[in-house]
């Protein structure tokens, strides 16, 4: 395919995608307001952790498919690929959709495609992308082409997923969606679906608020399995035997850049309707608080004054360094707010984005009674507890039910799990 493509936003889903169009035999270019960000791709160094980006940059650039700078250039396709969060009050903040919406105004020509990836409130593209490109003074639909193909891929996973997943894609009418799905048959093996642009923005927000519900539903189950003595990892997993049961698993609260914020798009949307929603947001945002004061229940019954913990994990996802929306933050802010001290370590996070931060496990355990493990990261999976050494007190809570339990309890350690009650005579 002989076009030349202009990627808006080069984070988590924007770079993986520009280098992906580039491997291919496109020509990409790519466009950042991080200055940052735009020096480190030029110099083929990374700013966002992904499983395949890096050889895949490094070809990008070295066959001269892929240009960086803070600034778009003329292009066949347009990519916006930018952020879409949830300000204080939980509504939909679009400043950076309208601004990158914007930015790409003067370059757009006749026979132009615009693609929104960023996930949005059903309905952006009608009214918040399309009176913005108006302002070309190109007819939309007849000289412009515009649609809207969310990204559905999985941090760690993204370069499988961009290929194998299906794909949706909803133009403004038939030529924008053909014009679509014929650019991303590039690399797409997965079946591309074709709607509009609205269904498409729907759709993609359904996905990630059906998540956040069955969370929320397991969070439930787990804090009812601790009252009436069951381990609900064991009862879901048996549950999930029946074949039309997909029970998700509990934790410390849902983070990352969809499941904790797309159902609140709905919420915002239709409040006197989505009501569930709103209960499942509810119930997954209260758990980094009913975190802390499990911890604060087992200091009082080890009667530990002023305990301290090492918390380890800090992205919302395990194996990964993104630690957007985390709930490990909000357990953090709980636990200060309850006086406990402690000590964050996340061996994905590579600087410090905390002042009690540390980048050594050693330093993180060392005097602490007791560890909090947040995320599921491999490295804590395969944690030795015999190597771990200068705790005060030998207490771990797992709220990811993702250490080898008797192996821990062997080595002298009170392992206590979210969800499951049949620990509890142990503390």
């Amino acid at each position: 395919m002989d076009k030349k493509v202009c990627v808006i936003g080069l984070g988590y889903i924007g770079l993986p995608t520009a280098v992906m169009f580039a491997n291919h035999g496109l020509k990409v270019h790519g466009v950042d307001i991080n200055e940052n960000a735009v020096k480190l791709i030029n110099n083929k160094q990374l700013h966002i952790e992904e499983n395949g980006l890096q050889e895949r940059l490094n070809k990008a650039i070295d066959e001269g498919n892929f240009t960086v700078s803070t600034k778009p250039e003329q292009a066949d396709v347009f990519i916006i690929a930018v952020p879409s969060p949830i300000n204080e009050e939980k509504k939909a903040n679009l400043d950076y959709v309208r601004e990158a919406t914007k930015s790409i105004v003067p370059y757009l020509r006749n026979g132009n495609l615009v693609i929104l990836e960023s996930t949005v409130p059903p309905r952006t593209v009608e009214d918040v992308m399309i009176p913005i490109l108006e302002e070309t003074g190109l007819e939309i639909g007849e000289e412009l082409f515009v649609s809207h193909s969310p990204e559905r891929v999985i941090p760690g996973r993204v370069f499988e997923e961009l290929v194998h997943n299906d794909r949706i894609v909803g133009g403004i009418n038939e030529k924008s969606s053909e014009m679509t799905k014929n650019l991303y048959e590039v690399f797409v093996k997965g079946t591309i679906h074709i709607t509009d642009a609205t269904t498409a923005e729907m759709v993609k927000v359904i996905e990630n608020t059906y998540r956040d519900v069955n969370i929320a539903f397991a969070n439930e189950l787990a804090k009812i399995s601790e009252n009436i003595g069951v381990n609900v990892w064991e009862a879901i997993k048996l549950a999930n035997y029946h074949p039309r049961v997909n029970i998700h698993l509990p934790g410390p609260g849902v983070g990352g850049h969809c499941i904790a914020v797309d159902p609140w798009f709905l919420v915002e949307l239709q409040p006197d309707v989505a009501k569930m929603i709103h209960l499942a947001r509810t119930i997954n945002d209260g758990m980094p608080a009913y975190t802390a004061n499990k911890v604060k229940q087992l200091f009082a019954e080890k009667r530990i004054a002023h305990g301290r913990v090492a918390i380890l994990g800090l992205a919302f996802k395990g194996n990964i360094d993104d630690m957007r929306e985390s709930p490990s933050i909000e357990v953090i802010h709980h636990l200060e707010k309850l006086g406990i001290d402690y000590t964050a370590y996340d061996p994905h996070i590579k600087e410090n984005k905390l002042e009690r931060q540390t980048q050594n496990l050693e330093e993180a355990v060392n005097h602490a009674d007791l560890i909090l493990i947040l995320t599921d990261h491999n490295e804590f999976k395969e944690m030795l507890p015999e190597k771990i050494e200068g705790m005060r007190s030998k207490m771990i809570l797992d709220t990811k039910n993702c250490i080898n339990r008797f192996a821990w309890e062997k080595a002298g350690f009170t392992v206590v799990t979210l969800g499951d009650s049949k620990n509890l005579h142990k503390i």
